[in-house]
């Protein structure tokens, strides 16, 4: 008798207990009651977008926005001159399925929120995003990419591999919708119709916008990776990776724009403490270029002043001096000093030891008639070359500035030197032997459009 009640007592609990679980893993549903103040506009954008798109509703009922009574249309309403308009949005208002399809509701839309858009809310951010490299990136990649310049890569290839995240120029085509060759896209340096720069939504995704998004490095992460530029690999590797790893769970993501503080907010900094949250006695910039001392990416190290390409305003140690401030808030200024110290010598090395040598060897060959210069990639001298300075050496230098050992060495210099050595041997075969070097005579797709981008260059 005591076995058989045990049973029923077991099998009830258990029933109970399935359904908790099942309660538990519902969905939660909420009622959206519509009834602030908005006009009758904004709440058909709103109850259309709740129908048809409930992830995009879901996404902006939660955000900030929805809290500040910010809608659609405070930031998709567009003049009906407008370039970006989205002619095709006009036909939501000659629906007969819904009741937010009339044309009493129709209003000029477009697709587009550009940098232009949010400034009307947010101009100091925007102002100090239009002047940083991010937001200039496509006019530095057509000064210095030889995969663009060169035409060593088809036009399709660019779209989904380097425009992504470098960011398309938007046009329209002729049926008035954003054309598939350059939408959709986020990029960061995004030429936009109505003449701004960039994307917001590449690090505070749309609909939510979310501070704590951007805040975390997985945001720089879509974008920072692989083996030209492994940021966030290099992150998760340091000291810095492995304390968010462990209480990352802990950090208030969400205190407001301006006041996140180290050491109160969080622990272990991200890639936004150092580069772009407030802290100590800087303020948050949306600059990223600011607190560089190096540039980092270019093929020789140099200043940010003495880029060529897009040449920093202000000067080298101003800005190495606000990231050492920055570094203070929880390290000691011995540990500050003698890192800098460290990543200065590692920059002189790479510099004189590997890329000017190797430079001037790829020079000599050219002038021997040995390269063939009209391109770049169909040879393997310069494939060599360009890899020692854009993946090992970038790895290299970058590991050591955000002190992962692992990428400084074994991912960076041990690298390097396997690059360096194999270039020389090869370089100094054809001038031993007067051989000129092969070139690939079945290099695929290299039908890229060489055309400068007149929007930013002016007309050829």
């Amino acid at each position: 008798m005591k076995t058989s009640i045990t049973v029923v007592v077991s099998v009830i609990l258990g029933l109970v207990l399935a359904g908790t679980t099942f309660a538990a893993n519902q969905v939660k549903l909420k009622d959206f009651r519509l009834e602030r103040s908005m006009s009758k506009q904004a709440q058909a954008c709103l109850e259309c977008h709740k129908q048809e798109h409930p992830g995009i509703f879901s996404d902006w009922a939660e955000s900030r926005h929805a809290s500040a009574n910010i809608t659609c249309l405070d930031c998709h309403l567009a003049d009906e001159t407008d370039s970006d308009i989205s002619q095709t949005h006009f036909k939501q208002y000659q629906r007969n399925d819904t009741p937010w399809g009339r044309s009493e509701y129709r209003v000029p839309i477009a697709e587009v929120v550009t940098p232009k858009d949010c400034s009307r809310c947010h101009p100091d951010e925007v102002k100090e995003y239009s002047v940083s490299k991010h937001a200039n990136t496509i006019e530095i990649m057509w000064k210095v990419d030889p995969w663009l310049n060169k035409g060593m890569n088809s036009d399709i290839e660019r779209q989904a591999g380097c425009y992504y995240c470098h960011g398309t120029i938007l046009e329209m085509d002729d049926q008035g919708r954003l054309s598939s060759e350059t939408w959709p896209n986020v990029g960061v340096g995004r030429i936009n119709l109505d003449g701004s720069k960039g994307s917001c939504t590449s690090c505070h995704t749309r609909h939510r916008f979310s501070v704590a998004e951007a805040r975390k490095p997985e945001a720089c992460g879509q974008c920072h990776l692989g083996p030209d530029h492994p940021q966030i690999e290099i992150f998760t590797e340091s000291k810095h990776g492995d304390i968010y790893a462990a209480f990352g769970d802990d950090y208030n993501w969400d205190a407001a724009p301006g006041t996140w503080t180290p050491g109160i907010d969080y622990r272990g900094p991200t890639c936004a403490s150092c580069h772009m949250s407030g802290s100590g006695n800087q303020m948050t910039t949306h600059d990223v270029t600011e607190r560089l001392s190096w540039e980092l990416q270019a093929p020789l190290t140099v200043r940010p002043e003495d880029f060529k390409p897009f040449p920093a305003k202000s000067n080298w140690v101003t800005e190495r001096n606000k990231m050492k401030d920055v570094c203070k808030q929880c390290h000691a200024k011995n540990w500050v000093e003698d890192h800098y110290t460290k990543t200065d010598a590692v920059i002189n090395e790479y510099n004189e030891v590997y890329y000017k040598p190797a430079k001037a060897m790829l020079d000599d060959l050219y002038s021997k008639g040995l390269l063939d210069k009209s391109k770049f990639f169909d040879e393997h001298l310069e494939v060599e070359f360009y890899e020692l300075w854009h993946h090992e050496g970038r790895r290299a230098r970058m590991g050591t500035a955000m002190m992962a050992p692992d990428y400084a060495w074994w991912h960076g210099f041990y690298e390097c030197k396997h690059r360096y050595n194999g270039f020389m041997q090869e370089a100094r075969h054809l001038i031993e032997t007067g051989e000129k070097a092969y070139i690939f005579k079945d290099f695929p797709n290299a039908t890229g459009d060489t055309t400068r981008p007149p929007v930013l260059f002016g007309k050829p």
